[in-house]
């Protein structure tokens, strides 16, 4: 199979890039809590995460940011769109990868899946890093902050679909190994999306109320 050469520069610039881009928390470090307060933020993020569709995931994969979240809904939301960074660009060289190995000539369905699906979570990833860098440059308030928070539901909400088409393209293609691995992971990484966006809406319905 041969790799088309706008797939090989997306893998490089990937695989360069992710160490330093997608590694939450993507929040300055807090001093070093007392117990009660590790135990408050803690439980804050629990509490946090019974808005999403999958609270245990999203404990699990954010507890261990409590230090730098403390008690603040924007950096919680800021973290957890780190972690479906961190995912979807991780998915998005694993893709890449098993692309490579993939012989269009033995299952040309399979194949056209992987490529569409490698664009689509390239796009996801682009949208996710824009959403993260919008939350780092939040500014102002009222319609300012508004138009802000909107650009990152958008974003994250249009990766959301993206991860889903993923899955969608594999509808017509025979039950195998590598659509049964592929899908498996998309689902994980758009739970970790879904998290992430439901902790964005809860904390624009907090900044937002009257």
């Amino acid at each position: 199979m041969t790799i088309p050469p706008s797939l090989s520069l997306l893998t490089f610039f990937l695989v360069a890039c992710s160490a330093a881009a997608v590694d939450p928390p993507s929040v300055a470090p807090a001093a070093a809590p007392t117990p009660s307060t590790a135990a408050n933020a803690s439980e804050f993020i629990r509490t946090s995460c019974e808005t999403t569709l999958y609270p245990e995931l999203c404990y699990h994969s954010l507890a261990g940011y409590a230090n730098a979240v403390q008690q603040d809904p924007g950096r919680l939301a800021r973290v957890a769109i780190g972690v479906s960074l961190s995912r979807a660009t991780r998915m998005t060289i694993y893709l890449a990868n098993v692309s490579r190995q993939v012989d269009y000539g033995a299952d040309h369905r399979e194949a056209v899946a992987l490529h569409d699906c490698f664009t689509v979570f390239g796009d996801a990833v682009d949208q996710i890093r824009g959403s993260l860098k919008q939350m780092r440059q939040l500014t102002g308030t009222g319609e300012e902050l508004r138009f802000q928070m909107s650009n990152v539901q958008t974003w994250m909400s249009a990766a959301l679909t993206n991860e889903d088409t993923c899955v969608d393209g594999f509808e017509d293609v025979g039950d195998g190994p590598v659509k049964m691995d592929v899908c498996d992971r998309t689902v994980k990484v758009k739970e970790v999306t879904s998290n992430a966006l439901a902790l964005v809406n809860s904390y624009v319905a907090k900044v937002m109320a009257p």
